[in-house]
């Protein structure tokens, strides 16, 4: 369960090297700045989970604001079989921050 940094994830950006990357915040977030990831609220994975049940096996990168919702998110999807999802360190927040 190894998290992401936000220069591992720029990074891997620009190499087009981002395949399946999970917003958790809510809809009104995402409206206000948004990193171009699928929108999947926290409250809603447990419901939408079969949207992305074929990628258990597939690297999930996943964030929220700060970190905090990613990392239960991506616990839930750990108890439910997915091997391998990555939560941004800091969230949006450390993403839009880092000028770098």
């Amino acid at each position: 369960m190894a998290d992401i940094t936000v220069k591992e994830l720029k990074e891997r950006m620009l190499n087009g090297e981002v395949k399946y990357f999970i917003d958790v915040r809510e809809e009104w977030e995402f409206e206000e700045d948004n990193l171009g990831a699928k929108l999947i609220p926290l409250g809603d994975i447990p419901h939408r989970v079969t949207e992305i049940e074929e990628l258990k096996e597939t690297e999930l990168i996943i964030h929220c604001k700060s970190g905090a919702r990613a990392g239960r998110a991506q616990k839930y999807l750990i108890s439910r079989g997915f091997t391998n999802v990555r939560n941004l360190i800091g969230g949006i927040e450390a993403f839009r921050a880092d000028q770098d």
